[in-house]
């Protein structure tokens, strides 16, 4: 990425992501191979008045984590990591892998364990002004299956770093999102029909949020939480879950009162399997999410991207999003994609919403 670049995305991260302000501790998080990023962010922020808190994290350290952790370290974060996450006004989080697939022979109930044990930081951290991005790296690149120059432009047209005024592209996004929420409003029955799919779920007195780019960076969905207990049929996902250095792919659920009760993959099911066993709420529904940046069109097996897919919907089993009014808890929260562009549908009370990834 050229400077320019990096510069914009810089300014879109403090100013417009995390809008800092003079007095703020804002800590910033990466890997070496994002420093040009991460070095343009903490201009940004020196310059609006924050104090910055820089940690520049080895591409390996999540490897040597689970390969010497000892049960303490999976089980009870370390207290600094509590006090850091109430000391901090904000956060900026930049994931820049150097190998996506480092952690694939990793037991996954160390990876489990450790997602129940910091469930309360989690919290903390999501409960104050947060922001989370992608820095190109060669791993990502080869995912995607692109150049990694191709994928560096990919990254910008997905987050409008190349149009004259970024946050003006995102402030028209929301205009178009608040017109789709409003035909959302006081609706109870949306349904997901396409190959392999017919899905039922209440969204009545749920609330939808518009998301475009002041946590998820790029963004570009609206998102709430389904009713618990209301989900009923089964759905077929195209895409893997990419999650834990493992693809979960060819993912089949079925749901009855909410919760799935029949479960299968082509692929890592095992995983699968752990990972719905988590705790009683990762069975369920916590987010229904439908794609609306239209700029992003292929799958690069990264959720941060893939879950906006112009023409898809993504459903996560899991912890909900109390502002929507969802109530479920979990310390799983795992975003699963159904394209519809070919083949789908999507309707609100009986009422035709979206045909093959076109709103209508």
């Amino acid at each position: 990425m050229d400077s320019n670049h990096i510069k914009n995305f810089a300014r879109l991260l403090t100013g417009y992501s995390i809008y800092a302000k003079p007095g703020e501790t804002i800590s910033v998080d990466g890997g070496a191979v994002a420093e040009p990023l991460i070095a343009a962010v903490y201009d940004e922020l020196l310059r609006a008045g924050a104090y910055p808190f820089i940690r520049m994290i080895p591409d390996d350290a999540a490897l040597r984590f689970f390969a010497n952790a000892r049960d303490h370290h999976l089980d009870k974060p370390a207290p600094f990591e509590t006090t850091l996450a109430k000391a901090m006004d904000g956060s900026i989080r930049i994931m820049s892998s150097t190998n996506t697939r480092s952690l694939s022979s990793i037991n996954p109930r160390k990876q489990t364990r450790l997602a129940i044990a910091r469930k309360p930081v989690r919290k903390i951290m999501l409960a104050k002004k947060w922001a989370l991005t992608l820095y190109p790296t060669e791993a990502y690149a080869q995912d995607a299956e692109m150049s990694l120059r191709d994928f560096e432009d990919f990254v910008i047209s997905a987050n409008f770093l190349d149009r004259k005024n970024p946050v003006a592209e995102w402030n028209k996004l929301e205009r178009q999102h608040q017109k789709l929420i409003a035909r959302l409003r006081g609706a109870d029955e949306f349904r997901i029909v396409g190959p392999g799919t017919d899905l039922k779920m209440s969204i009545k007195k749920r609330t939808f949020i518009s998301s475009v780019a002041t946590h998820n960076v790029p963004s570009g969905e609206i998102f709430t939480g389904p009713i618990e207990d209301s989900v009923e049929g089964h759905i077929a996902y195209d895409f893997p879950v990419c999650e834990g250095g493992r693809e979960i792919d060819g993912i089949r659920l079925v749901f009855r009162g909410g919760k799935v009760v029949e479960a299968s993959a082509t692929k890592n099911e095992k995983y699968l399997l752990a990972m719905l066993d988590m705790d009683p709420g990762a069975r369920r529904l916590g987010e229904l999410g439908i794609g609306t940046n239209y700029g992003i069109q292929r799958f690069i097996k990264n959720i941060l991207f893939d879950e906006k897919i112009g023409g898809s919907i993504h459903l996560a089993l899991g912890e909900s999003y109390p502002e929507t009014g969802g109530v479920n808890k979990s310390a799983l929260h795992w975003d699963m994609i159904k394209d519809l562009r070919k083949g789908g549908a999507l309707y609100v009370d009986g009422k035709l919403f979206q045909k093959n990834g076109k709103f209508v």
